[in-house]
């Protein structure tokens, strides 16, 4: 089976697993594969959309079920779940919409929204508008790097090997800045 028949098989999946697992940096891979046509940008847009909306929702969910649990518990005396309700308190439905958007606020957010007074309705439907926007949003930010990469390179058409290839090193950048940052913050948490 060659990489273009791998990637058109479970291209999309990938995508929506990673906007889920990881974020912005398998969404936008996945707008550079769009635009190499290895898959569809739709389909990139759309999978993207998906794999946030249920990682958020399920997020949300184990904030609202397992609230008094001690994983819940330690991240409710954070100072990043401090600020979260603050802003969540303030402005409810533009925090909920908003905070994909927002640095270092991805994962803990949705937990937080879930450990609040939020009806799970109105997380739902703002999630579910968010989560559209911001998969469109990076998936298309991907699809014009993949428009300027290939102007800059001029004729040279890359082939799906280089294209997994490079998506493949942001990939691993996003997880060793992920990595980074967790272990800035775990250091900050024990001073």
């Amino acid at each position: 089976m060659s990489i273009e028949a791998i990637v058109a098989r479970w291209g999309v999946a990938a995508i929506g697993l990673g906007a889920g697992l990881e974020g912005e940096t398998a969404v936008i891979a996945g707008g550079l594969l769009a635009h190499q046509g290895l898959v569809s940008l739709p389909g990139a847009m759309a999978a993207a959309a998906a794999g946030s909306f249920v990682a958020d929702q399920a997020f949300f969910a184990a904030g609202r079920r397992f609230r008094e649990v001690r994983w819940v518990r330690r991240l409710r005396e954070s100072k990043v779940y401090g600020r979260v309700m603050g802003m969540l308190e303030r402005h409810p439905i533009g925090f909920i919409f908003a905070f994909r958007f927002l640095y270092g606020l991805r994962t803990i957010s949705p937990v937080a929204i879930g450990t609040s007074t939020v009806p799970a309705r109105l997380f739902l439907g703002v999630n579910l508008a968010a989560a559209c926007l911001w998969g469109a949003t990076f998936t298309a930010i991907g699809y014009l790097f993949g428009e300027g990469l290939t102007e800059l390179l001029g004729r040279w058409r890359p082939r799906a090997v280089h294209v997994l290839a490079a998506a493949a090193l942001v990939i691993v950048a996003g997880a060793i800045g992920w990595w980074w940052r967790r272990r800035q913050a775990q250091g900050e948490g024990e001073a």
